[in-house]
């Protein structure tokens, strides 16, 4: 029989006809043909793919005895065939990412069933959410963060009913700072704190609540430039650079991520962001999209550009993504998220046999600065090299070099009698 043309990248004549005829029938057949072009697409190796597949037109001929049609396939419906099939123990570790990536195509494909109302509280959130983003401006990752506190803030102050948000008093928000205190960090502490009051303001503007209850919300003691960053000296960034393996593809691609947080000290989520897009090669310049939708264009040092280039010519697998760093495994496309960019610099710091307390992202940002600093930089310089809006930011680069502040600080009165 004639093989469609998206199952062809996995499946030839040779295939038994009994599995292509599995394939092109059942409620699942469109959906199939669409997920094994998701599957080329995304470079996932032949093996794989037919694997896959597979175990998907089993799922078609399991929702056909069990007379479910492909629009009312829910979470609920994987989660019942996952468990047959481990009872049958067929059930492989790939399965379960396998299903919910069809149902992802069946969402997108607007043939499943109506999605099941928001609640009060997810309602209040996403109009939260919509404020961050929209009216604030704020970077994902700090929307990430802020969503749960306020959902925790909502949970205790309304646990059985809808948020009555006229309801909510300063006890209500005292007591939940509180709580919160007694059982996190401090500098977690003060992200309650933010959050809370962003949350408070938002209902203030919309009308919400008719008393800026923002003003209640506590603060909590947290000292400004109480700390040293954490850095590593010039020879140990070398020393984890060099023991990239550049002989391989992903040797190549991990070098110029650490050489682009070492030289333009870029925080983890602008690495993952970074698209072909944004280099200009002409130019010698990159597009550096910041925390706050901010925009800024650096300059690109010769050695980040030589192994940007061997990267992108050599390196960088062939796909539809236009993010400049991909994974080195299918699905073929862009980091998920700056975690990813972290934990590569941990297994990298491993690699060279570097021991620091800290080992994010930040480190190399953090190393950068302190370079600098030592070199004769001036704290403005630094801070237009990292991008900072407030100079308060950069302020606690002063305390690494402390020989130069030596030298510049002012007798004590009465200090030599």
């Amino acid at each position: 029989m004639d093989i469609p043309l998206p199952l062809h990248h996995f499946f030839n004549r040779r295939t038994d006809p009994r599995t292509l005829d599995v394939l092109t029938r059942g409620p699942l057949a469109s959906h199939l043909q669409a997920y094994a072009q998701r599957l080329h697409d995304d470079g996932y190796a032949t093996q794989s793919g037919q694997l896959q597949l597979r175990m998907l037109a089993h799922f078609s001929q399991w929702l056909e005895r069990q007379r479910i049609t492909a629009p009312a396939v829910t979470s609920s419906t994987l989660e019942r065939y996952v468990r047959s099939r481990r009872k049958a123990g067929k059930l492989r570790r790939g399965d379960p990412a396998a299903l919910s990536r069809l149902l992802g195509i069946l969402r997108c494909s607007h043939t499943e069933s109506p999605s099941a109302p928001l609640t009060a509280t997810q309602v209040v959130l996403r109009q939260f959410q919509h404020y961050l983003r929209q009216e604030r401006s704020l970077a994902e990752a700090t929307i990430t963060h802020y969503t749960p506190i306020v959902a925790a803030f909502l949970a205790e102050c309304f646990p059985t009913g809808a948020p009555d948000l006229q309801q909510i008093s300063a006890s209500d928000i005292a007591g939940f700072v509180r709580h919160q205190a007694e059982r996190i960090t401090t500098k977690h502490a003060s992200t309650v704190v933010t959050a809370l009051r962003s949350f408070l303001r938002h209902l203030l503007d919309r009308g919400a609540i008719a008393t800026n209850l923002a003003a209640c919300v506590p603060t909590i003691a947290t000292w400004k430039l109480s700390t040293v960053p954490k850095f590593l000296p010039a020879a140990q960034i070398q020393r984890i650079l060099d023991a990239c393996d550049r002989d391989t593809a992903v040797g190549k691609r991990n070098y110029t991520i650490l050489l682009l947080l070492a030289r333009l000290g870029l925080r983890a989520g602008e690495v993952v962001a970074l698209t072909l897009d944004d280099v200009d090669w002409e130019a010698g310049l990159i597009t550096v999209r910041g925390k706050g939708k901010r925009v800024a264009h650096m300059p690109v040092p010769v050695d980040v550009g030589a192994a940007l280039t061997d990267y992108l010519r050599h390196a960088r697998p062939a796909c539809a993504s236009r993010r400049v760093f991909i994974r080195a495994k299918a699905p073929l496309n862009g980091f998920a998220n700056s975690i990813a960019i972290c934990s590569l610099v941990d297994r990298a710091l491993e690699t060279a046999g570097v021991e620091s307390a800290c080992r994010g992202a930040h480190l190399f940002r953090h190393s950068l600065a302190t370079q600098m600093l030592t070199q004769g930089a001036s704290l403005p310089e630094i801070g237009d090299v990292l991008r900072h809006r407030h100079p308060d930011t950069t302020a606690i680069y002063a305390k690494v070099d402390l020989a130069a502040l030596r030298s510049i600080a002012l007798s004590w009165p009465g200090g030599n009698q």
